[in-house]
C-alpha cells in the first residue's frame, strides 16, 4: 500500500507530457507512410498547372483526415484549400507539388535520365507538399485531441515554378482572413533564418513579321526573329545601366521553322528580377521599351503577356524566431552507411564542396545566398504574416534545379529532411495556437514593415496561364 501511495504521489507531481514531444512522436510514427506519398509524386513528376495526380493525392490525404476540401479554387483545376477546425487563430500552411522540365533523373548518384520522362522534381516540391500535409494532419489530430481552438488551412498551390499559382490565390482573396502562414523549402542545408527573395516578373514577347523566301525574295520579308534578336541585344546593353541587384534572363522559345523562310513569328520569354518591387517596375518598363524599339527597327510588331509577377518575401522576425527555436529542438539528420556512400559518390559531380558532408546534422547560420531566387510565397507574405525555412533534403553542396537534387530527393536522404521540416512546421503551429500573443506580435510587425504598402497585381485580371508549360 505504501509503495502504491508513493507511486501515486510521483505520478501526481510529474509534469504532463509535452505536447511537442507528442507531435514529434506522431510524425516519426507516420514517417513511412508520408515517405511513400512523396515517392509516388516523385515517380510521376508533373509540370505546373498539370499536377492532377499530385494534387489529388495530397488532397485525398487531407480529406481522409477530416479536412474540408475546396478544389479548383481561383480558376486553377489543381489548386485547393483544405480546412480543419474553427475559430481563431487561422493558421495556413503552403504546399507545392509542381516539377521542372528537362530534369528527368533516377535516384542514382550519377547522371541517369529516365527514358521517356522529361520532368523531374529538381526543386523538391514532392517533399515540400507532402511534408506540409504531414505536419498539418498531425497538428489537426492534436487540435482535436487537446480541444484546442483554431482553424488550420492547407493551401495546395500549383505552378510555383513560373506559373504563379499563389499570386492568383492572393488575388482571389483566399488569404484575407488568415493570421499567419508557414512555409518551408527543400535545400542542401538546415537554415531556419529570416527568409527573403527577389521580386520577379515573367513575360513572353511575341513578334510578328512577314514570311518570304529567304533567298528568292528576302526584300519582301520582315523577320520576327530579327525583332527578337534586336530586343535581346538592346536588353543586354541595358544591363550596364540598371541597379546592380537586377537579374535578367531570357530564352528564345520560337525562332521560326526553317532557315530559308523569313520567320513570320518568334517568341522570347523573359524573367526580370530585383529585391524591390518598385525598382523592378521601372526596369520592366525599360525592357518593354526595348521590345517596342526592336519592333520599330525591324518592321515587325510585338505584343507581350505578363505570365506572373512575384513579390519579394516580406520576412517576419516573430515567426522566424519560433521556427528557429523549433528546428533546433528537432535537429538535423543523420545519414546511415548507405546514404553516406550515396552522398560521397554524388558529391564527385558537384562544383562547390565548401559545405562539408556531415553538415546535414547541424542547424547552420543563415545563408544570404538563399535570398537570390524568387517565389510566389512573396505574394502571400505581403498579404499575411509569413515565414519560410529551409530543410536539408539534398546532399550538402547540391544546387537547386539540378539532376543531383532530383536524385537526392528520390531517396531516404530527401525523406529524412522532409521529416525535419514537418516536425518544425507542426511545432511552430502549436506555438501559435497556444500563444495568441505571438500571433498578435507577428501581425504588428507585419503592419509595421509594410508601412501602408499593399499587394497589387501586376497581371491585371487575366486568367491563370494554365498552358504556360505546354
Amino acid at each position: 500500500m505504501l509503495q502504491l501511495l508513493a507511486l501515486l504521489m510521483v505520478s501526481l507531481s510529474a509534469p504532463p507530457p509535452d505536447h511537442k514531444d507528442a507531435l514529434i512522436a506522431a510524425l516519426e510514427a507516420s514517417q513511412g507512410h508520408y515517405a511513400e506519398v512523396a515517392r509516388r509524386i516523385w515517380r510521376e513528376p508533373e509540370l505546373g498547372y498539370q499536377e492532377s495526380k499530385s494534387s489529388a493525392l495530397l488532397a485525398a490525404e487531407l480529406e481522409r483526415s477530416g479536412f474540408r476540401l475546396e478544389r479548383g479554387v481561383a480558376g486553377m483545376p489543381t489548386a485547393f484549400v483544405a480546412s480543419f477546425g474553427s475559430g481563431k487563430p487561422v493558421i495556413g500552411v503552403l504546399a507545392e507539388f509542381d516539377a521542372l522540365p528537362g530534369m528527368s533523373q533516377t535516384a542514382q548518384p550519377t547522371r541517369e535520365p529516365i527514358a521517356g520522362q522529361v520532368a523531374g522534381h529538381a526543386c523538391g516540391h514532392h517533399l515540400l507538399g507532402t511534408g506540409a500535409v504531414a505536419a498539418a494532419v498531425t497538428t489537426a489530430d492534436w487540435l482535436k485531441s487537446s480541444r484546442t481552438s483554431g482553424t488550420l488551412r492547407v493551401y495546395g498551390t500549383p505552378a510555383e515554378e513560373g506559373g504563379g499559382g499563389k499570386c492568383y490565390m492572393v488575388r482571389a482573396g483566399l488569404f484575407n482572413d488568415v493570421d499567419a502562414v508557414l512555409a518551408w523549402h527543400p535545400r542542401d542545408r538546415n537554415d531556419p533564418g529570416m527568409a527573403h527573395s527577389l521580386a520577379v516578373v515573367s513575360a513572353n514577347f511575341t513578334f510578328h513579321g512577314i514570311a518570304a523566301h529567304a533567298a528568292a525574295a528576302p526584300e519582301r520579308g520582315r523577320s520576327a526573329l530579327d525583332g527578337v534578336e534586336a530586343m535581346d541585344f538592346m536588353v543586354n546593353m541595358l544591363r550596364e545601366h540598371v541597379p546592380q541587384e537586377t537579374r535578367i534572363h531570357y530564352v528564345i522559345k520560337d525562332g521560326g521553322d526553317a532557315p530559308n523562310i523569313v520567320p513570320a513569328r518568334a517568341v522570347v520569354s523573359y524573367y526580370v528580377r530585383h529585391p524591390d518591387m518598385a525598382v523592378l517596375d521601372d526596369v520592366l518598363a525599360r525592357v518593354l521599351q526595348a521590345a517596342d524599339g526592336a519592333a520599330l527597327g525591324t518592321g515587325t510588331t510585338v505584343e507581350h503577356e505578363i505570365i506572373s509577377a512575384y513579390y519579394p518575401i516580406l520576412g517576419n522576425g516573430t515567426l522566424t524566431a519560433l521556427q528557429d527555436a523549433n528546428m533546433r529542438r528537432v535537429g538535423g539528420v543523420r545519414y546511415d552507411e548507405r546514404e553516406r556512400e550515396f552522398a560521397t559518390e554524388l558529391r564527385k559531380s558537384l562544383a562547390d564542396l565548401s559545405l562539408p558532408l556531415g553538415s546535414e546534422a547541424a542547424i547552420l547560420p543563415h545563408d544570404p545566398q538563399a535570398n537570390v531566387g524568387s517565389t510566389d510565397v512573396g505574394d502571400v507574405s505581403w498579404t499575411v504574416p509569413t515565414t519560410q525555412f529551409f530543410a536539408v533534403t539534398w546532399v550538402p553542396g547540391t544546387p537547386a534545379h539540378s539532376w543531383q537534387a532530383v536524385a537526392s530527393g528520390g531517396t531516404t536522404i530527401g525523406e529524412k529532411g522532409m521529416l525535419v521540416a514537418a516536425k518544425t512546421l507542426a511545432l511552430t503551429m502549436a506555438d501559435l495556437y497556444t500563444d495568441p500573443a505571438k500571433v498578435a506580435e507577428a501581425r504588428a510587425e507585419f503592419d509595421r514593415l509594410r508601412g501602408g504598402r499593399t499587394w497589387r497585381s501586376r497581371f491585371g485580371d487575366r486568367e491563370p496561364p494554365l498552358d504556360y508549360r505546354k
